[in-house]
C-alpha cells in the first residue's frame, strides 16, 4: 500500500514542537475586544434580579449582556435543557434558574481584561436560594425538588433490557456472586483550556474559531441559540489542544456568537475573543459521569455464565448533555464481551446539581466494564479458576447473540486480543486450560505484587438508529496528469493524529504521493458534515468518506473533466433504537476488542499502588499509521491510571474543591509504567476502509478494571471503588 499502513510524519507535528502552531486562545486581532463570563457561583437558585448598570458604566466596558439578550436561550445535544445564559427575561421556561455553580448568568465585553474582570464584581444578582440536590439519593428521593420544570422525576431517561429469564436462569447456578460498585468524576483535564473568538468574516457571516469535536454541530447550536441559519454561522477549528469528549457540548461557541451579534447591533463590528483559565473550564465543562451500579451474576460449574442482572444509576448533573448516549453504552457493555443467555439490565441517568456529566473517552464503557470485570474475577475465585480461562469459555465468537437479542456484527476478534495479551504477559494455553506459568514474588515483605487480566468491547460509530454519516470532498487538478488534489473533510485534529491520517487514506486511494495533495480541514464554509469526533469513529468514517470521494474524482477525471470533482457521504450500515419492552435492536454496526494486563507493586506499608507493566492487546483492524496507533494505546492506558489511581475530583456542598493542578492530580512523568506493551492486532473489519476499526477509545475500557484485579491478585483485598489513592489503599488492607 502506499498510504496506509505506514508511520508516517504527523502533519503538525513540527509547528506544534516549535510551538508555531495556533489554538483558539493564540488568534488575536488589533481591534479585538475581551468577554468575561460572570458564572452562577451557587449550585441552586433562582435569580430573582440581575443589576449590570453599574459594570456597564465602567469606562472600557463596550456591553453587558444577559438571559434577555439571548434569542433562542437554550442548548444541549441531546436535549436542548441548558439556558445560553441565566437569568429573568427569557422566554425560555425554567431559565431564570441556575442548576450548578458553572452556569453562565452574565457577560461582560470590555476592552481589555482586567476592566472586564473589574466589571464583573460589579454585577449585582440577587438569588433565592433553592434546595441542594448535590447526590443520586437526594436525586431519586421520593419527596425530591424537581431540577426541571415540566418532569415528574430527576430520572430524565431510562433503559430496559431483558434477555432470557433472568430469574429462572440464576435457580439452575452453582455459584452466585453480587457486587455493588462506584465509579467516580474524572476531569478531561486537555492541556488548551476553552477559548475562541468571533467575528463576521467577508462573506457577513457570524464566524468563530473554536477548539470543539464537531464543527457542524457547533455551527447547528450557534445558529440556533441566535435564531440564524445555519449558513449565516462559520465554525473554524485550528489546532486543538485535548477533547477526550470535553469538548462534544457548547462552552463558548454560542456565547461568542451572541457577543458579536448583538455588538454589530449597536453598531460596533469588532472581534470577541474570551480565554478561559483553569479554574473557570473545570467548573463549567463537564466531566466523566460518575455511576453507581449493582450486579448478580450466575454461572454452573463449569464456569459457564447463565445468568446476569444489573442495575445502573449515572449521575447526569444539571443537565442532560450525553448522558442518553453515555447510558446506552453502559447498558449493552454490562454484560461484557460475553456470551450469556439471560441477561436483565436497568439504567437511569437522573439529574443533580452536580457539573453535567458527559462525554469522556469510553463513553460509559470504563464505568460498565469495571463492574463487569470484577465481576467476572469474583467469579473465578468462586469457581477456583483462572482468571482468563472463566472469560476464554464464555466470550463471543461469530454468529453471537447480544444482550440485545441481535446478532453481533462480524469480524468479533475477542478471542484473538485476550489471547494475545494472556500470552505475552506470562499464561500458558494447555489442554487443561489457561493458566499462569509464574508467580510474582517480591524480596521486600512490603511490597506485594499482583497481576490482573481485563478485556472488553466497544462500539466503533454512532448507536441506536442515530443517522450516521460522514462525507469529504476531492477535487483533482491538471492536465495530462494529476498535478495537484485538495482534500476536503470536516473531522477535528484533537491531538490524535486524524488529520495525518485522512491524508494517507488520501494518498492510497488516489494512489498519489504526498506532496502531491492539499489539505483543507475544519472549517463548516467548505466541507461536508463529517460528524463528531467521539465514539471511536473518525478513522472509520472519514476513512470511508475519503475512499469514496477519491473514486468519484477518478471516474470524473477519467470522462475528462478538469478540475474532476468528488464528493461523498458515507453512511454505514443501520443502527436501531431500542424497542419497549425488552430493549431488544440492533445497536451498532461494528466493534473494536481490547484486552490488557496490569502488573502491579502494592506498598502495604505506604500504600503506593506501583504499576510495573502493562499490556493491551488491541485489534484495530488495519493500522493505518503504526506509531499513532501506539501513542494512542500508551496516552490512553496513561490517562486511564490517572483515573483509577489518583484523580479524585472533591466537591462539598455542590461546589467543586478539586479547581486546579494542585489539588486535582493527574499523571506526570514520573507516574508511568515502567513498560506499557500496546499489541497491535490487525484482523480486518467487514466495512471498515482497508480494514480499518476505530481503536481511540478501546485501551480506556478495562485500565480499572485490570489495575483493581491486581490490587486484588496482591493483597487479597478487592476494591468496588476508587480512585485508590495511598489512604483508600491503607484503609482497604486495614492498616489504616
Amino acid at each position: 500500500m502506499s498510504g496506509v499502513g505506514k508511520s508516517v510524519k504527523r502533519l503538525d507535528a513540527y509547528e506544534k514542537v516549535i510551538g508555531k502552531a495556533k489554538y483558539p486562545g493564540d488568534f488575536n486581532f488589533p481591534d479585538e475586544l475581551i468577554m468575561k463570563i460572570l458564572f452562577a457561583g451557587v449550585p441552586h437558585a433562582r435569580i430573582l434580579s440581575i443589576d449590570t448598570h453599574a459594570a456597564e458604566a465602567l469606562p472600557g466596558v463596550v456591553a453587558v449582556l444577559t438571559a434577555k439578550d439571548v434569542p433562542v436561550n437554550e442548548y444541549g445535544l441531546g436535549i436542548q435543557d441548558q439556558p445560553v445564559l441565566c437569568g429573568p427575561g427569557s422566554e425560555k421556561e425554567g431559565a431564570d434558574v441556575v442548576r450548578f455553580e458553572g452556569d453562565h448568568v452574565a457577560l461582560v465585553i470590555a476592552e481589555n481584561e482586567q476592566i472586564a474582570k473589574e466589571a464583573l464584581k460589579l454585577i449585582k444578582v440577587e438569588y433565592e436560594i433553592l434546595p441542594l440536590i448535590d447526590t443520586l439519593e437526594k436525586a431519586i428521593a421520593p419527596d425530591a425538588h424537581i431540577l426541571h420544570p415540566g418532569r415528574d422525576s430527576n430520572i430524565f431517561h431510562r433503559n430496559r433490557v431483558r434477555l432470557g429469564s433472568v430469574d429462572e436462569a440464576f435457580e439452575q447456578c452453582d455459584v452466585i456472586v453480587e457486587g455493588s460498585y462506584k465509579t467516580p468524576v474524572q476531569e478531561h483535564a486537555y492541556l488548551q483550556p476553552e477559548a475562541g473568538v468571533a467575528f463576521y468574516d467577508e462573506e457577513g457571516r457570524i464566524t468563530v474559531i473554536v477548539a470543539g469535536q464537531w464543527t457542524h454541530e457547533d455551527r447547528k447550536e450557534i445558529a440556533h441559540a441566535l435564531a440564524l441559519e445555519e449558513d449565516q454561522v462559520r465554525v473554524i477549528y485550528p489546532a486543538i489542544g485535548g477533547a477526550f469528549g470535553g469538548r462534544e457540548d457548547m462552552t463558548v461557541q454560542i456565547i461568542l456568537g451572541l457577543a458579536v451579534m448583538r455588538l454589530r447591533e449597536r453598531g460596533i463590528n469588532r472581534p470577541v475573543k474570551i480565554v478561559w483559565s483553569r479554574e473557570e473550564s473545570i467548573i463549567s465543562h463537564h466531566k466523566r459521569h460518575a455511576y453507581t451500579m449493582h450486579a448478580k451474576w450466575g454461572a454452573n460449574k463449569d464456569g459457564k455464565i447463565l445468568a446476569v442482572k444489573a442495575e445502573i444509576w449515572a449521575n447526569g448533573g444539571a443537565y442532560a448533555y450525553t448522558s442518553t448516549k453515555v447510558l446506552g453504552n453502559a447498558t449493552l457493555l454490562a454484560s461484557g464481551p460475553y456470551e450469556i443467555p439471560n441477561v436483565a439490565v436497568d439504567a437511569y441517568a437522573v439529574y443533580t446539581n452536580c457539573i453535567p456529566g458527559g462525554a469522556f473517552r469510553g463513553f460509559g464503557g470504563p464505568q460498565a466494564n469495571f463492574m463487569v470485570e470484577s465481576q467476572m474475577d469474583k467469579l473465578a475465585v468462586a469457581l477456583d479458576m483462572d482468571p482468563v480461562e472463566l472469560r476464554w469459555r464464555n466470550m463471543f465468537k461469530e454468529g453471537s447473540i447480544i444482550s440485545m437479542g441481535s446478532v453481533i456484527p462480524k469480524g468479533v476478534s475477542i478471542r484473538e486480543v485476550v489471547e494475545k495479551a494472556a500470552l505475552a504477559s506470562g499464561w500458558e494455553h494447555t489442554d487443561q486450560g489457561w493458566k499462569r506459568s509464574t508467580e510474582l514474588v517480591s524480596n521486600d515483605p512490603d511490597i506485594k505484587i499482583g497481576v490482573g487480566f481485563a478485556c472488553g468491547y466497544k462500539n466503533v460509530g454512532f448507536s441506536y438508529g442515530a443517522k450516521e454519516n460522514c462525507g469529504a470532498t476531492i477535487i483533482l487538478e491538471g492536465e495530462d496528469e494529476i498535478e495537484k488534489a485538495h482534500l476536503y473533510h470536516a473531522g477535528a485534529e484533537v491531538g490524535q493524529g486524524a488529520h495525518t491520517v485522512f491524508k494517507q487514506f488520501a494518498c492510497e486511494a488516489l494512489g498519489l504521493p504526498e506532496e502531491k495533495i492539499e489539505t483543507h480541514y475544519s472549517d463548516t464554509s467548505n466541507t461536508l458534515g463529517a460528524g463528531s469526533v467521539s465514539a471511536s469513529r473518525m478513522t472509520f468514517m472519514a476513512g470511508n468518506s475519503i475512499i469514496g470521494a477519491a473514486n468519484l474524482a477518478l471516474e470524473k477525471w477519467a470522462e475528462g473533466n478538469r478540475p474532476a470533482y468528488g464528493s461523498f457521504v458515507y453512511r454505514p450500515p443501520a443502527t436501531s433504537p431500542m424497542a419497549p419492552p425488552d430493549g431488544s435492536c440492533y445497536p451498532n454496526f461494528a466493534y473494536g476488542y481490547v484486552a490488557e494486563v496490569a502488573i502491579i507493586e502494592v506498598n502495604t506499608r505506604t500504600g503506593k499502588i506501583e504499576v510495573k507493566e502493562f499490556y493491551c492487546a488491541n485489534d484495530v483492524g488495519k493500522a493505518i499509521n503504526p506509531a499513532l496507533v501506539e501513542g494512542q494505546i500508551q496516552g490512553g492506558v496513561l490517562q486511564m491510571l490517572g483515573y483509577v489511581l489518583m484523580e479524585k475530583f472533591v466537591t462539598k456542598d455542590g461546589k467543586a474543591l478539586s479547581t486546579r493542578f494542585s489539588n486535582y492530580l493527574i499523571p506526570t512523568i514520573m507516574d508511568i509504567p515502567e513498560r506499557v506493551i500496546p499489541l497491535v492486532l490487525e484482523y480486518p473489519d467487514p466495512v471498515g476502509p482497508y480494514g480499518a476499526r476505530g481503536m481511540g477509545e478501546m485501551m480506556c475500557l478495562p485500565v480499572a478494571s485490570a489495575v483493581c484485579n491486581a490490587v486484588y491478585d496482591a493483597t487479597g483485598y478487592r476494591f468496588d471503588d476508587f480512585p485508590l489513592t495511598q489512604e483508600r489503599v491503607l484503609q482497604g488492607i486495614g492498616k489504616i
